[in-house]
């Protein structure tokens, strides 16, 4: 048998895609946020850390 016919036997199986791309969206766009709400002077000091000795 194929693999999709063992999903066509699980009852509700179309729900989990969807799950699956919310969580995603959500995922994403808590990130997105996080990214730009960012401290700008945080950043400079991330990023002359490798430049510092």
């Amino acid at each position: 048998m194929k693999f999709s016919q063992y999903l066509e036997k699980i009852a509700g199986v179309g729900v989990y895609p969807m799950i699956s791309l919310l969580l995603f969206v959500f995922f994403f766009t808590v990130v997105t946020i996080l990214v730009f709400k960012q401290n700008q002077a945080e950043i400079n000091h991330i990023e002359n850390l490798p430049l510092d000795n």
